[in-house]
């Protein structure tokens, strides 16, 4: 039995109505940070803000606007860039978890609000590959301009757009020919040729493909700045810009084949 609807529910009520397991067991949509610890935050901030008149949209908008400060602040050198910037990533996830509590506990679920998640999303992980290319390039310093570093990054952004823009892709196509929504189920994205479920099993081993999202981004741009701080210049921020570039490549490839070989369009 549902708990009676309240101005001020409780942290057991937010958890019973907002998180139920159809949103914890959530093979594709649910991040590991989530899972792992932010899910058991989230109702504390989601209990806040419903006490205030913001609405699940407005969080949206904090969600899109701490993404993109996430990619800005990595423009600032050294330590103090990388730190708030794994703060700020940090943050975009849980403002992330929140908004859909605060819609599912008013019942103000609606196109609107998913379109705004997408772009949140977009956002992050757009500004934050530029702005790591700017850092390996020595942004702010004199001759940032004239290295390859701002191009790589910018290459970086596109092809996790792009490879973002292939799960959308098969929403719009399912859409199209009037299919049902696909399910949330690891097992839809599960090639039907062996050769490729091998090679899908080993990627669990080296999950690389994990690594384009904003959260990981973040954090990989906090241990590359460690790294440099023991190189005493940028080498490290540049590997890590350079094996994300390549190793995108390879994540596009694969994502490609994968959806094409899987259940997901039949």
């Amino acid at each position: 039995m549902k708990p009676e609807k309240k101005m001020h529910p409780t942290i057991e009520q937010i958890r019973e109505v907002c998180q139920p397991p159809s949103v914890r067991d959530r093979k594709n949509s649910e991040h590991w940070v989530a899972d792992v610890y932010l899910r058991d935050i989230s109702p504390f901030l989601t209990s806040l803000l419903l006490r205030t008149p913001i609405t699940a949209n407005g969080v949206t908008y904090l969600m899109i606007a701490t993404g993109a400060l996430a990619g800005v602040a990595l423009l600032i050198p050294g330590m103090p860039g990388a730190s708030l910037a794994l703060l700020l990533g940090q943050m975009q996830m849980l403002w992330d978890c929140s908004d859909g509590e605060i819609a599912r506990w008013r019942g103000t679920s609606s196109p609107k609000g998913v379109f705004l998640d997408r772009v949140g999303h977009y956002v992050a992980e757009a500004f934050i590959p530029l702005a790591l290319g700017l850092r390996a390039a020595g942004f702010p310093d004199s001759g940032w301009l004239d290295s390859p570093w701002p191009l790589i990054g910018a290459l970086l952004a596109l092809i996790i757009m792009f490879n973002k823009a292939l799960n959308d892709m098969v929403h719009v196509s399912r859409a199209y020919n009037n299919m049902p929504k696909l399910e949330d189920k690891e097992s839809v994205g599960v090639p039907s040729v062996s050769g490729l479920r091998r090679v899908r099993s080993l990627a669990r081993f080296i999950p690389f493909h994990r690594a384009y999202h904003s959260v990981e981004l973040t954090i990989l741009a906090f241990i590359a700045a460690v790294g440099d701080l023991f190189t005493g210049d940028l080498q490290v921020t540049r590997i890590l810009v350079g094996g994300l570039a390549i190793l995108g490549v390879v994540t596009i490839v694969g994502h490609f084949t994968a959806i094409m070989t899987s259940s997901k369009l039949k």
